[in-house]
């Protein structure tokens, strides 16, 4: 016998135990995998609310700007600042009039001195009208008393003018409110010179804000005006208002155009202020489900269907509207179909489940 016999035979009876070993192993029963505990229903026909979702920037319906309309005059008293609500013809800032006063006074002369020489110059000229004709007076005097009185006329006619403008800048130098309304902006300073055109003040007409939302083309066409409203406001209160136009346009940059929303007088709402807002086209019918119901995998949605067998079937939706708890069904889901609710969220396809309560369509419907 071959010295290395006893080593060959050893490694042959290790070989067999390790196939037998491996053989028994294939052979033994699988254990089956637990079925898991699932809530079922079938979708909820219901009427939903169809609206549009906008986001855009409280602003004012209209600011004015209020500057001066004097020339290089100093400012020696300002009555309004920032927030102060104040009402047309309200005096806001008051400017150095002691050189206007001299104006007026200088151009009263100036017409007093005009209108005594039209009487002067119309004595003559009616003088000239009698004597005309008659050779006590030449042809080329009398048209020169008739022509001196035109002048004079005329001369007056200026000075009644210029005093008209030197009292219209007294006026001026008391600046007021073109409007009720409330004070958003001010730049006016005691001591400070203005030029004309120089901003003072900026005013929110009547106090009136606005809500300009956002929209695309296809959604601004389905906007018109008078149509509800609803603003959510930062601290969560809610604001109902209307929208007053829509917009003509469309930015060329953005693809999108505004909606104009009217909103009532708060004291919560603030301009520049970013919102979101909510437009009411009416309801529609919609089939809807739970929210967790129905699970995003990939990017795509997804509802379990419950099989005859008691096993689910991955079925690809397409959701709509959300309200509450509850989302729409657009497409990929037949209304008589039961599908998992609490639980679909740890399913796959073709998992075994066992199923613990069914709720009803009708405790559904609510949001």
């Amino acid at each position: 016998m071959p010295p290395f016999a006893p080593l060959l035979h050893l490694f042959v009876l290790t070989l067999a135990a390790l196939l037998a070993g491996c053989g028994s192993h294939d052979d033994a029963p699988t254990q089956p995998r637990a079925a898991l505990a699932v809530t079922t229903a079938q979708p909820a026909l219901d009427h939903w609310p169809i609206q549009i979702v906008a986001n855009g920037s409280i602003e004012a319906w209209q600011e004015a700007v209020i500057s001066s309309d004097v020339q290089a005059l100093r400012l020696v008293e300002v009555r309004a600042d920032v927030g102060n609500v104040v009402k047309a013809g309200q005096v806001l800032a008051v400017f150095d009039d002691e050189t206007v006063k001299i104006d007026v006074a200088q151009a009263k002369a100036a017409l007093a001195q005009a209108e005594a020489a039209v009487a002067a110059a119309r004595d003559n000229a009616t003088r000239a009208r009698e004597l005309s004709g008659s050779g006590a007076m030449s042809e080329q005097a009398v048209t020169q008393s008739l022509t001196s009185e035109q002048a004079a006329l005329a001369q007056a006619a200026a000075a009644r003018a210029a005093l008209a403008a030197q009292r219209l800048r007294l006026e001026r130098t008391r600046v007021v409110s073109p409007d009720d309304g409330v004070i958003s902006a001010r730049s006016a300073t005691v001591g400070a010179v203005f030029g004309p055109g120089g901003e003072l003040f900026r005013l929110i007409r009547q106090g009136r804000l606005e809500w300009r939302a956002e929209l695309t083309d296809a959604e601004l066409e389905r906007i018109a005006a008078g149509m509800s409203a609803r603003l959510e406001l930062a601290n969560g209160r809610t604001v109902e208002s209307k929208v007053r136009m829509v917009a003509p346009t469309v930015n060329a940059h953005t693809r999108t155009g505004l909606a104009y929303v009217d909103l009532p007088p708060d004291a919560a709402l603030r301009p520049g202020v970013f919102a979101r807002g909510e437009f009411d086209l009416g309801a529609s019918p919609a089939l809807t489900v739970p929210l967790q119901a129905v699970s995003m995998r990939e990017a795509f949605s997804y509802v379990f269907r419950l099989e005859a067998d008691n096993t689910v079937r991955q079925v690809k939706v397409e959701t709509g509207r959300r309200l509450g708890e509850r989302l729409e069904i657009v497409a990929g889901l037949a209304p008589e179909a039961r599908i998992a609710v609490e639980g679909a969220g740890f399913l796959n396809d073709g998992d075994h489940v066992r199923v613990v309560d069914e709720l009803p369509p009708a405790a559904l419907d609510k949001p």
